[in-house]
């Protein structure tokens, strides 16, 4: 859905179709409002981080993620994610295996977090936090989730892209956002603004009238080649494509053509041949994300010798404040001993 968002729900002011879409947005916002208001998810006995976004749409939660996976890594505890595996067409609970799994049966995402993680797949996110503990891990990150209730949190952090925030500022279908603005605030622990840009000040300026701390990080760009002085063909399946190639820019390559496809794509024999051609003819190399390339790793039919031909630009959260991380972990453990005594 994220990679198929039209395009007037990042317009900065609303136009006629979000105007039209108001009614239907004025209901799925109620919905979606109250069941966020009056939510009792059920506890798990481990502490829980949430990862979340305001709005569809790639804001940057799986670096997230795995940047906190690492933090709890170092240590020396066990984390485990819950994924729902958007994109992947696996149903029932299953822990991802990185060496086995495709990405059409888990999605994408949950490929790449298994790389740093135990990954629990399930639309029952209570169920796979269950699973996660059985299984020896001692803190839950949830990716994603956070409107759905299916699992208490104990630290929620919701992320904003700084160079999108949230669009028009309205609720599906007018606009982007899961739910209304202000019920999200208000269950929302802290904020953390990747990148620069002014997009996301307005969402920054409701934090900080709700009382909820601003973080700030950056998406620190790296590549398999050197991407430095080559003209390059990027292509990308993403929630936010444009984040992907603004950080190939910035690693010093030059975008000479981009081409988009929907979020979580199945890429076919023709896209493989329409962009091999294209590469082709302009003298460019092909270039794409870390989420793109692990899809067309695992995906049948793919010529290895395209594979091979491709390289991937991969990013890792850095927050401004190396303290950051400790403190939300740290926090959501707090919390997470206080409910155990109660």
């Amino acid at each position: 859905m994220a990679g198929e968002a039209p395009p007037f729900w990042w317009e900065e002011r609303s136009g006629w179709r979000a105007v039209v879409l108001a009614p239907a947005a004025w209901l799925y916002g109620a919905v979606a409002g109250r069941r966020l208001a009056k939510a009792t998810p059920p506890r798990i006995g481990l502490p829980v981080l949430c990862i979340g976004n305001f709005t569809v749409g790639g804001a940057g939660k799986t670096p997230t993620a795995i940047a906190f996976a690492e933090t709890l890594k170092a240590r020396g505890l066990k984390p485990g994610i819950v994924s729902r595996g958007y994109g992947g067409s696996y149903r029932g609970l299953h822990v991802v295996d990185p060496a086995k799994d495709s990405a059409a049966l888990v999605g994408d995402e949950p490929l790449l977090l298994a790389r740093h993680a135990m990954v629990a797949l399930s639309r029952d996110r209570f169920a796979a936090a269950r699973h996660l503990q059985a299984a020896g891990c001692d803190f839950v990150i949830m990716d994603d989730g956070f409107q759905s209730a299916r699992l208490h949190a104990d630290f929620a952090l919701l992320v904003v892209d700084a160079g999108r925030g949230i669009g028009n500022g309205r609720v599906i279908p007018a606009g982007p956002l899961r739910a209304p603005l202000i019920g999200q605030m208000r269950c929302t622990d802290a904020l953390l603004r990747i990148g620069k840009g002014e997009a996301g000040d307005f969402v920054v300026r409701q934090a900080a009238r709700a009382g909820r701390p601003v973080y700030e990080a950056r998406l620190v760009p790296s590549a398999t080649v050197p991407v430095t002085g080559r003209r390059w063909l990027a292509f990308a399946g993403i929630g936010n494509p444009g984040k992907f190639y603004a950080s190939l820019a910035e690693a010093g390559g030059e975008v000479a053509e981009t081409r988009s496809f929907p979020d979580h794509h199945g890429f076919t024999a023709e896209d493989i041949g329409v962009l091999t051609e294209a590469a082709r003819a302009g003298e460019l190399g092909l270039i794409t994300t870390a989420k793109d390339h692990v899809r067309l790793a695992t995906m049948p039919g793919i010529p290895r010798d395209f594979l091979a031909s491709v390289a991937v630009l991969d990013v890792t959260l850095e927050f401004s404040r190396t303290d950051v991380p400790g403190h939300i972990v740290d926090t959501a453990i707090q919390r997470f001993k206080s409910r155990s005594r109660g």
